[in-house]
């Protein structure tokens, strides 16, 4: 069969055969035993339900076995033969190419050179799920292939419910993920009604169809390490960045730190990410010693080099030898997912890769211990540095949190709303007062084409869009245009690409708007295929995080989720291809909610129609609630706004005099 054909099929008519376990893939961990008898049965009905009566003999044994080797059905048998990438946008079948564009991304995110856990259909975070077994991700490419312009493909965590009649305006496709009700929000949680084969943890942009590889956070930390540095008044040459995680969206602190231009030091537990991201040019040497990486680090801070090392062990490791070698650290964080600590996300120290595996399936309890125990550790160890100087900020991926459940030494003295931990969020203290509050976040877009030529030309749009708008820009912002389009103009060379044809670039509503007309325009004149417009979730107005997007709100609002909402909700209505919601992502299950969409540029009027008027909302809905919660860069911001659309009118903010209370 054709690759059109084999999509076409959906799920086979007669069993394929069942494919051997291939050990060079880089798999999840097995998952607890957390399902009792009558469960087992239950989430064995659940899988069975996708396939015909007459196979359910043979696939019984079978899916009982992956539950019992893996604790969940992925359904290995059915992984399509074809290689998973993202195809040019003509290599599809289909009806609709806003549903091509939508498979497209799908393969995107299960490339082999992009997920974590291709074979488990895991795109990066250790459990960010683009499905939860392959029935389901041949039912939906089925689907999409045979979906009009007047219909939406709805997906509840995973599972496609089926077409519906709807009309050429709504999305083509809308995603939930992992939507519980808040009192079943909990780890266990996940564990239990994912084993069941009822919902999935969708991340961000993994459940939504919008990852990109590593570059797709690379822009946003290199800002952060650009302005880390810039807050304690030092060069980035010759400075030393500690942190840790190389997987799939904490692979890019290296990468950011050789664009910044510091020495980088990034600790991995995983022997085969860290050969990945080497060999992907992501980080430049891997060390196993630490006598030898204390003698590194001195050489290239000595020759103000450019360089990323991996530490192939324990991140605690690095910081208790760097602390007794009394090697400076000049900026720190960490960026391993403890959104997920007790299912891979974090590595106890002092024990293997392979150990901490084992005893994560077999004896969770104790490998809880273990992890406690080491968040003390580390805590305690940075708390030395910091002590030294060390500018220390916790990256978002909830290890102040843990931390803090764990009993670590990480709670401030004096506490305040908002401000209860030791260190900043970077939102906090970067993120959220230099880019968010003003509108600017993670823009992005995928050349459907796959052809290198069309990103660079896309580049070269959006820079040329840039350098007009700074000519123009008010003082307030023009720091993040100016770091805007050093960022464009290097990416070629950074060799940022990692699966599709794909770029990232932070921007401002009216940024977006601009960029995305430019391009609309240049695919009508036949200059560029159509083209992919998207964003991370982390931006200024998708997610409600109050530990991470949200925790530089300090009116007491951080709690909610009344903004990520309404975004998806006026996403749809405005014109976006596909829209996405859900539970869990970057920070955990039940500490967020989190909203995304993808929108096709094709060239026709109606796409520049769309564009307009989603990309505005998009970014003026979070402008809107940070300018409430009395951020000034907010009110700055919605302001302007409010002076560019004379449609637009918010609430705005009157402030109390401190003295007065």
């Amino acid at each position: 069969m054709t690759f059109q054909e084999q999509i076409q099929q959906g799920i086979p008519d007669q069993l394929p055969q069942p494919k051997p376990y291939e050990t060079n893939i880089n798999h999840a961990p097995k998952r607890k035993e957390i399902l009792g008898e009558e469960e087992k049965k239950l989430a064995l009905k659940n899988a069975l339900r996708y396939f015909d009566p007459k196979f359910h003999a043979e696939l019984i044994p079978e899916f009982k076995q992956e539950l019992e080797d893996y604790g969940r059905i992925y359904m290995y048998r059915f992984r399509p033969d074809y290689e998973m990438k993202a195809r040019p946008i003509t290599d599809y079948p289909g009806k609709s190419e806003q549903a091509k564009a939508i498979m497209l991304m799908i393969q995107n995110n299960l490339d082999y050179a992009v997920a974590q856990h291709p074979h488990e259909l895991i795109t990066y975070g250790g459990n960010g799920a683009v499905f939860s077994n392959w029935a389901q991700y041949l039912l939906t490419m089925k689907y999409l292939s045979e979906m009009n312009n007047d219909q939406t493909l709805v997906m509840y965590s995973g599972h496609p419910m089926g077409l519906f009649p709807s009309h050429k305006d709504a999305p083509r496709v809308v995603v939930t993920n992992g939507m519980m009700i808040p009192n079943y929000s909990k780890p266990d949680d996940w564990e239990k009604f994912n084993a069941l084969g009822v919902t999935q943890y969708g991340q961000m942009t993994a459940g939504s169809y919008m990852y990109i590889g590593p570059q797709g956070i690379v822009h946003g930390t290199t800002i952060t390490v650009l302005n880390a540095f810039r807050k304690i008044k030092k060069e980035p040459k010759g400075g030393l960045f500690v942190t840790s995680g190389l997987g799939g969206m904490s692979g890019a602190q290296p990468k950011a730190g050789n664009i910044a231009g510091c020495v980088t030091v990034c600790a991995e537990v995983n022997p085969k990410i860290t050969k990945i991201r080497h060999d992907q040019k992501w980080v430049n040497e891997i060390h196993e010693d630490l006598d030898a990486l204390v003698k590194r680090v001195r050489e290239a801070q000595a020759n103000k080099e450019t360089v990323s090392l991996a530490y192939l062990g324990n991140i605690v490791e690095v910081w208790e030898k760097f602390d007794q070698a009394d090697l400076r650290i000049d900026i720190g964080s960490d960026q391993t997912s403890l959104h997920n600590p007790w299912a891979g996300g974090y590595y106890p120290a002092g024990q293997s890769f392979e150990e901490s595996n084992t005893m994560m399936a077999e004896n969770p309890e104790l490998f809880k211990e273990k992890v406690q125990e080491t968040l003390r550790r580390h805590a305690a160890a940075i708390n030395k540095h910091t002590a030294k100087g060390t500018y220390f900020f916790d990256y978002g991926n909830a290890f102040l949190l843990e931390a803090s459940r764990a009993g670590a030494d990480v709670m401030t003295e004096n506490p305040t709303l908002g401000r209860e931990f030791k260190y900043p969020s970077y939102v906090q203290d970067i993120m959220g007062p230099m880019c968010f509050d003003y509108g600017f976040g993670p823009f992005r877009w995928v050349c459907s084409s796959g052809n290198p030529e069309d990103l660079q030309k896309t580049d070269d749009i959006a820079c040329a869009v840039l350098e007009e708008m700074v000519k123009n820009s008010p003082e307030e912002i023009r720091q993040q245009m100016k770091d805007n389009i050093q960022w464009i103009k290097g990416a070629q060379e950074n060799k940022l690409v990692v699966g599709s044809q794909a770029r990232i670039l932070y921007a401002d509503a009216e940024g977006r708007m601009k960029i995305a007309e430019a391009f609309n325009k240049a695919i009508k004149n036949g200059e560029i295929g159509p083209v992919v417009l998207g964003r991370d979730h982390h931006d200024v107005s998708g997610t409600d995080s109050p530990y991470r997007e949200t925790s530089n709100i300090y009116d007491g609002s951080r709690f909610t989720a009344d903004m990520a909402i309404h975004n998806v909700i006026g996403d749809s209505f405005r014109g976006a291809t596909w829209v996405s919601i859900h539970n869990g992502g970057g920070v955990g299950w039940g500490e967020v909610i989190n909203g995304g969409f993808g929108m096709l540029l094709d060239g026709s009027d109606d796409a520049d129609r769309r564009l307009k008027s989603m990309l505005f909302w998009d970014v003026n809905n979070g402008i809107s609630r940070r300018s409430w919660a009395r951020n000034e860069g907010a009110v700055f911001a919605i302001k302007r706004a409010m002076e560019a659309e004379p449609n637009l009118k918010v609430t705005l903010p009157n402030l109390v005099d401190e003295n007065l209370l």
